[in-house]
């Protein structure tokens, strides 16, 4: 049934895209494309069979504080009380169900693509040792936010220009127990958070892997030439550091000590999905959130278009970011990851009914907390019960 589908999907898209394609061309020729798009080569998505066969535990995920929260994307805890940013600028305490925010690291207006730089965009969020919090803002750059008193102390601002480029688009950033090093993803030096599309299909390779030591607070670059860098985690004995490299569905792994300290190597490739944020699981593994899908079997739009740059820049001439994103399907899938990259399981929401492009699972207390960079809530999900 599904491959049939999937036949009549394909046919049904080339016709029309046909239909449409002959007239447009004229026109089209003369439009200004904003990305210069590159081929990409990505390998045939895995099939999703085995621990990765889908299924509908997500839909088990209860939604909190719903139409409370704009897009909290990463979510950390103390104790009991969690900590996210949202897309209005915020960095949000919940704790007894009580919502209240601490800290604003830009200034309003907020609310459309056009106020991000000036509102600010906190992403990556994590606590450090003395129980304060370290923030990574798109436009702004790296926090540190006391959460009691909402205090916020800039560590690496976007203005400066580290190894001959400035920081664009701060995204997501691990800490060492310490707190002595910080590592962060800088996605792109060439596009901002707003236009993440634009990075993605563009398949731009400007991100880089960066670590900050806090005593003597020079920046170093240690990873280039990465497809959007997201999602960073240090390893459970801090001996290497995991980037997601959303653009290419894998994850890079990055040594900081021991033998192969300054060496890199892939630790899963060809992933289900694009990976987002990366987070610790009970188990010793890793938790991944996937932003997007790549069904097989079934159709994977981002495949499709990964070997087309024409189709590409015939879209992105027609169509803007926020009508193409409507195209990507409604999907949740969160993976866990074994210490050595395995996939131990994951969990399925087909087609996004209770939650969708999930951007971060968060575990604590025996709870998955899941984050999405469009929802309007917080995801939890007992994992007693899948």
């Amino acid at each position: 049934g599904s491959t049939y589908s999937s036949k009549v999907f394909r046919v049904t898209f080339l016709t029309l895209a046909a239909s449409v394609t002959v007239p447009l061309l004229g026109v089209t020729v003369l439009l200004d494309c904003p990305i210069d798009p590159q081929p990409i080569s990505l390998k045939e998505p895995p099939l999703l069979t085995g621990v990765l066969e889908p299924n509908i535990k997500l839909r088990k995920a209860e939604r909190l504080w719903e139409n409370q929260l704009v897009g909290p994307e990463s979510i950390a805890n103390i104790g009991d009380a969690l900590f996210t940013g949202t897309a209005d600028g915020k960095i949000i305490k919940i704790e007894d169900g009580e919502i209240q925010t601490i800290a604003r690291i830009g200034h309003g207006p907020c609310g459309t693509p056009e106020d991000e730089p000036t509102c600010g965009r906190p992403l990556g969020i994590r606590v450090g040792p003395n129980d304060t919090l370290f923030v990574a803002d798109a436009y702004y750059g790296l926090y540190e936010v006391n959460p009691g008193t909402g205090e916020t102390k800039m560590l690496v601002s976007t203005k400066t220009v580290i190894e001959g480029q400035k920081l664009s688009f701060v995204n997501d950033l691990t800490v060492t127990r310490d707190g002595r090093k910080i590592y962060f993803t800088d996605s792109s030096s060439k596009w901002k958070r707003r236009d993440y599309l634009f990075l993605i299909m563009e398949g731009t390779d400007d991100g880089r892997q960066v670590s900050l030591p806090q005593v003597t607070k020079e920046v170093k670059v240690l990873m280039v030439g990465l497809r959007f860098p997201s999602g960073v985690q240090l390893s459970p004995a801090e001996d290497f550091v995991l980037v997601q490299e959303t653009t290419m569905a894998r994850i890079r792994r990055y040594y900081v000590s021991g033998l192969m300290k300054g060496g890199a190597d892939m630790f899963v490739e060809n992933m289900p999905g694009l990976p987002h944020n990366i987070r610790l699981s009970s188990s010793g593994g890793y938790w991944v959130a996937m932003a997007a899908v790549r069904p097989n079997p079934g159709f994977s739009l981002l495949d499709f278009l990964s070997e087309k740059p024409w189709i590409k820049r015939m879209i992105f001439k027609l169509l803007s970011q926020e009508t193409v994103t409507k195209f990507v399907p409604k999907y949740g899938l969160v993976v866990e990851l074994s210490e050595t990259g395995s996939y131990r399981r994951s969990f399925h929401d087909p087609s996004g009914v209770t939650v969708a492009y999930v951007s971060e699972a968060h575990e604590h207390n025996g709870y998955l907390y899941l984050g999405s960079y469009w929802s309007p809530f917080i995801c939890r999900l007992n994992l007693q019960q899948v």
